[in-house]
């Protein structure tokens, strides 16, 4: 029986040679076809059947979330209806490494009367579909990684690769940051990371755990209570936020004190809390939290009022999905 091992690293081993080979070829012609996208204001429609078409997906998946809207199309459903996805604005992406697919090349009729400019991956630059495309691109390989050299694999590896090398150049030319790549992915840990801020998340109007300085410390404990928080903020007569009282400063006045519920607020308090703004990323909080090692912290309205409008605390911001 065969070493399943030295299977696998011939196969990784003959993946690795095509894409070498690939490298000669990401030349002048390359940037053409770049540049083609890059000066379509609509969008980029791809078109695969079988394992092409799999690939296809999987770059068209890619491409929108970098910044290049894209569109898969099943040539099946394409030639039933759903060729009027496709507008004047639109570039074609054509994959097949034969180059000689019939449901594709039934297509190119009606897609040249569009008017709509082709680019092509292709295995075979005399192709049928290699002669009806604009652009062209070559992904030829030697040969397969599978031993029959009959199931696509180092060639859809090649066909994935340039797709990321599409992406990846166009992303870099149109400056794409990580604040665009959240806005497409908002239910990630990195759109959360990137769009979350401290105002979505925190307790606002009544959960605000607040007393005043001349609060009774039972009463305290009852808002701490009722707020679970184990946390509330000291306002003064205007209301701004002078101190807070956690539950270790509760246990620290019952030492210090010999009945800490005669005690007013104001003796247990610590003065000054750190707090922090609204509008900033609740992963930034979150640092705060971590580098003065607390779990709350009071929003103030802004610096001068020192008015707290909110509180956050750590486990709303890890229930939200965010961490380091």
């Amino acid at each position: 029986m065969k070493n399943s091992i030295n299977i696998a690293k011939k196969v990784v081993n003959n993946e690795i040679s095509a894409l070498k080979k690939l490298l000669p070829r990401l030349d002048n012609n390359f940037e053409k076809i770049v540049q083609a996208i890059l000066n379509c204001s609509g969008k980029v429609i791809i078109i695969g059947v079988g394992k092409s078409g799999h690939v296809g997906r999987k770059i068209s998946s890619t491409l929108s979330s970098t910044g290049t809207p894209s569109y898969f199309l099943h040539p099946s459903e394409a030639i039933h209806g759903d060729l009027g996805v496709i507008t004047p604005t639109d570039i074609i992406l054509l994959i097949s490494n034969s180059g000689q697919s019939n449901e594709i090349i039934n297509l190119l009729p009606t897609i040249k009367k569009l008017g709509v400019k082709i680019i092509s991956l292709v295995g075979n630059k005399n192709s049928t579909i290699a002669k009806q495309s604009e652009y062209i691109f070559d992904i030829s390989v030697e040969k397969e990684a599978c031993p029959l050299d009959l199931a696509p694999t180092s060639s859809t590896t090649v066909t994935l690769v340039v797709g990321d090398a599409l992406a990846i150049s166009l992303l870099e030319h149109k400056k794409f940051k990580k604040e665009d790549f959240a806005l497409r992915h908002p239910g990630g840990i990195l759109g959360k990371k990137l769009l979350l801020t401290v105002n979505d998340l925190m307790h606002k109007n009544d959960s605000i755990p607040l007393v005043t300085i001349d609060t009774s410390t039972k009463d305290l404990v009852i808002e701490m209570t009722n707020k679970k928080l184990g946390v509330v903020g000291v306002i003064d007569s205007e209301k701004k936020l002078i101190g807070i009282v956690t539950d270790g400063d509760l246990r620290r006045g019952i030492e210090r004190y010999s009945n800490i519920f005669k005690e007013k607020t104001e003796k247990i308090m610590t003065k000054d809390p750190i707090t922090i703004k609204g509008n900033i990323l609740a992963v930034d909080a979150l640092n705060v939290m971590e580098k003065y090692n607390i779990t709350s912290l009071f929003v103030l309205e802004d610096e001068r009022s020192k008015i707290p409008v909110g509180i956050i605390h750590i486990h709303d911001i890890l229930k939200a999905g965010i961490d380091q």
